[in-house]
């Protein structure tokens, strides 16, 4: 697998490029802005843009989703629980946080235990609810991507509509804390972490 983490925007959402050895297509996980940047690197890269996945619906994650579907027309994957949201520039927050309201209709609506392979890659979802009803992980080989449920020694906020505290510490403990121990973390802000060091160091779930 060809994986690379690029921080962007003002609200630093990472962005995740993870792309096939075999075909040269790549799954763009919440590109939350700075188009230019992340096209750039997945040109060096030498891939091509088939998916867009987003762990979320919020305006931070998805800023720059409608460039890539102009470029490449590719399709944008959301879970179920966030897709009307993804759908309405008031809901998903673009509205307060860009000036302007961002509306993209998802072409596929994600279920939890749904999988989906781009060459030798098997995306895993997970659905981990809490900070929205439909926020997801993604698992691929040992890397998780998490999103804005499980952060470095955090959590994510709960205070938004669709959050909830006793859902988003259900989600960690019963549906990430079950995979490997090694299994290394990318959240959807700040630095990655392991599974192990999560269950032993992060306050909120100890």
């Amino acid at each position: 697998m060809i994986f690379e983490a690029l921080e962007v925007g003002i609200y630093g959402a990472n962005c995740y490029i993870a792309g096939s050895e075999e075909t040269h297509e790549a799954a763009i996980i919440d590109p939350g802005a700075e188009f230019n940047k992340i096209d750039k690197k997945i040109n060096a890269l030498g891939l091509t843009p088939k998916i867009v996945i987003l762990t979320h619906c919020h305006g931070d994650h998805i800023g720059a989703v409608e460039e890539f579907i102009d470029k490449y027309g590719t399709k944008v994957y959301i879970h179920t629980e966030d897709a009307e949201a993804l759908n309405n520039g008031s809901m998903n927050f673009s509205k307060s946080m860009f000036g302007k309201g961002i509306s993209i209709k998802a072409d596929v609506e994600l279920e939890d235990g749904d999988m989906i392979t781009l060459g030798e890659l098997k995306f895993e979802i997970i659905h981990t609810p809490g900070h929205t009803r439909g926020g997801i992980c993604i698992k691929v080989g040992n890397i998780m991507m998490t999103g804005d449920t499980l952060f470095s020694n955090s959590i994510g906020r709960t205070d938004f509509p669709g959050g909830s505290f006793e859902e988003i510490i259900k989600s960690i403990k019963d549906k990430i804390f079950k995979y490997e121990d090694d299994t290394v973390i990318y959240p959807g802000h700040m630095s990655p972490s392991t599974i192990k060091k999560e269950k032993q160091y992060n306050p909120f779930v100890n």
